[in-house]
């Protein structure tokens, strides 16, 4: 392969396509690329070929490629970084629009490159050919049909600053999923086709990418807390929805500052990071959503000022709350309508950690506001009986298995949460400390889609991880085991088997019998055990405490193992009703 003038050059001068292809992943990785998710295919050859052979790019092949997106997407929440995800022509794109979705709804970068025949092999029933343009709908930041290769430098040039213009755009506020349709003429491999010759001799590779380098995204500067009537002895909360931070305690940092600036509690979702960083805010309130459900202490809690820290927690009470009394809010954090109570609301697109810069070296009170004790009062109260309930219940049921987790998870693991009662007994019952515990979940278009390949992602290259999911979550992604080969590091499956969508037995539909099993709970009697077996994944029933603790206290290092606990899902449901309500006149 000749490699151009310059001894440390990526590019392949073979033929024309493996020359656009090299280039690309040459800008690529000299943008921050560190992952590329390729799917097998043909059509996509030049693109696979450049991306596996680039020494600072991890390429890694994935069969199925529903489940290679949301690995991607995995990958991408880990490293707060685009990754490019490519595929062949033809419907194989088409597997990949429940991640791109979930990337767009959630805020996350991808680079989606779908390889395609060039136009005029399109429209004329040539084979794996399907109308690819702007395929993804409105639910990519960018879409960009790429032009054909070709063996020139200006157009070499448009190739780069294509890519170069793309990054900026996938991770600027709010950032999201790019989409490049990519035509490639034969041939695909990297023979030789003469076309290269004159660029051999006369390409620079040093000044041609010189001005590539990693762009940062902008943060806007916030005005001053005078501004916006904030005061400190007035009935302001700080609402903490869900939050994945590229620095954690920096950001509890900063929550907790303008929290002692304002002497404002601060109601933390459990997918917030609050609860893992507890002893970093004095004012940290958990059991909202149980403090709320008493109309007459919901009542007296009526906020002046709210500030809104990302998405609304997930809690149907606090929002019904809010919606009820329409305090003013401050949404912070995002450029997206953040707000679905329309209520009287204003936005700003700055971070907390540049806001709480204001809140340092300003007098702090003297004590705090009685509004604020109100609420440390009753979530002293209600935080021991629960505490105290969970501890003393004999079985191992849903609530419990999360409240354990909260307490005997290692320090630092990430846990990713499935959606549906996962997500919703997190917020109920995950306990507040000090582990550091790292929360990761798909909360843009809350749907089960992937979890499992989402959580694989996430874990690859950094260390023990642990996916909390349910039966029917586990089973709408099991060709994410596939790709255990991949996996470098551990993944430790906690399965709630439950029989169903556990989901469903809190809402009305759930009285409505024989309809309400069959078509909304779709048990399904899979055998986990049998199901790990023939993939070759670590297996463990467990239905005692103590065991369970001693089976999540220490991770392995490498590999998959699935945890199954097995629930009783009316009973799960009728014991986590009771002991919410129970709660509300622990006072």
């Amino acid at each position: 392969m000749s490699t151009g003038s310059q001894p440390n050059s990526q590019i392949d001068f073979r033929n024309t396509n493996s020359l656009w292809a090299s280039v690309a992943a040459e800008t690529l990785a000299r943008l921050g690329l560190q992952t590329a998710i390729v799917c097998p295919g043909s059509r996509s050859t030049p693109l696979t070929f450049a991306l596996a052979r680039h020494p600072a790019i991890e390429t890694l092949p994935i069969l199925d490629e529903r489940s290679a997106a949301f690995f991607a997407l995995g990958c991408a929440k880990r490293q707060f970084c685009p990754v490019a995800l490519v595929c062949t022509s033809g419907s194989a794109a088409a597997n990949f629009y429940p991640a791109i979705i979930e990337a767009y709804e959630s805020s996350v970068p991808l680079l989606i490159f779908t390889a395609d025949r060039p136009p005029e092999m399109r429209d004329c029933a040539s084979g794996q050919t399907i109308d690819q343009q702007k395929l993804f709908g409105s639910f990519t930041k960018r879409y960009s049909e790429l032009a054909v290769p070709a063996a020139d430098e200006r157009m070499l040039a448009y190739l780069r600053q294509t890519l170069v213009s793309a990054w900026g755009q996938a991770i600027a506020s709010p950032a999201g999923p790019i989409h490049f349709n990519c035509p490639f003429r034969d041939p695909l491999a990297p023979l030789p086709d003469g076309k290269t010759t004159d660029l051999v001799n006369t390409f620079d590779s040093a000044r041609f990418f010189a001005s590539v380098t990693p762009p940062t995204a902008a943060i806007e500067q916030t005005p001053y807390l005078s501004l916006l009537g904030w005061q400190q002895d007035s009935q302001g909360i700080i609402i903490a929805g869900p939050a994945t931070p590229k620095n954690p305690q920096e950001y509890c940092e900063a929550v907790n500052d303008l929290s002692n600036l304002l002497g404002w509690p601060v109601l933390a979702e459990g997918l917030s990071p609050l609860r893992n960083y507890s002893s970093l805010n004095a004012a940290l309130i958990s059991t909202y959503d149980i403090i709320l459900r008493n109309p007459a202490r919901a009542e007296a809690l009526v906020p002046q000022q709210v500030i809104q820290l990302g998405p609304l927690p997930t809690s149907a009470v606090l929002r019904r709350w809010l919606q009820a009394t329409q305090p003013q809010r401050w949404v912070i954090g995002s450029q997206r309508n953040l707000d679905p109570l329309h209520g009287p609301t204003h936005f700003w697109t700055t971070d907390i950690e540049t806001l709480s810069t204001l809140a340092r070296n300003r007098p702090q009170p003297e004590s705090l506001n009685p509004y604020c004790e109100r609420w440390l009062a009753y979530e002293k109260t209600i935080r021991e009986t629960l505490d105290n309930r969970l501890a003393s219940e004999p079985a191992l049921v849903e609530s419990n298995v999360v409240w354990l987790l909260s307490q005997y998870l290692p320090a630092y693991t990430p846990l990713v949460i499935a959606n549906s009662m996962p997500v919703r007994d997190i917020e109920y019952f995950w306990r507040p400390g000090d582990r550091h515990i790292q929360p990761v979940f798909s909360r843009g278009a809350n749907g089960i889609d992937g979890t499992l390949s989402t959580a694989m992602g996430f874990a690859h290259r950094n260390g023990p991880a642990v996916l909390l999911t349910g039966d029917l979550a586990l089973l709408h992604d099991t060709n994410g085991f596939l790709n255990a080969a991949q996996l470098e590091s551990h993944l430790t499956i906690v399965l709630i088997n439950n029989q169903g969508g556990g989901i469903f037995e809190t809402l009305p539909i759930s009285q409505f019998e024989p309809e309400f099993e069959k078509y909304f709970v779709t048990p399904q009697p899979v055998d986990f055990s049998l199901l790990c077996q023939t993939y070759g994944i670590a297996y463990r029933l467990v239905s005692q405490a103590e065991d369970f603790v001693d089976c999540i206290r220490i991770l392995p290092k490498q590999g998959i193992r699935v945890i199954e606990v097995r629930c009783d899902r009316k009973q799960s449901a009728h014991q986590r009703k009771s002991l919410l309500n129970s709660l509300l006149n622990s006072l």
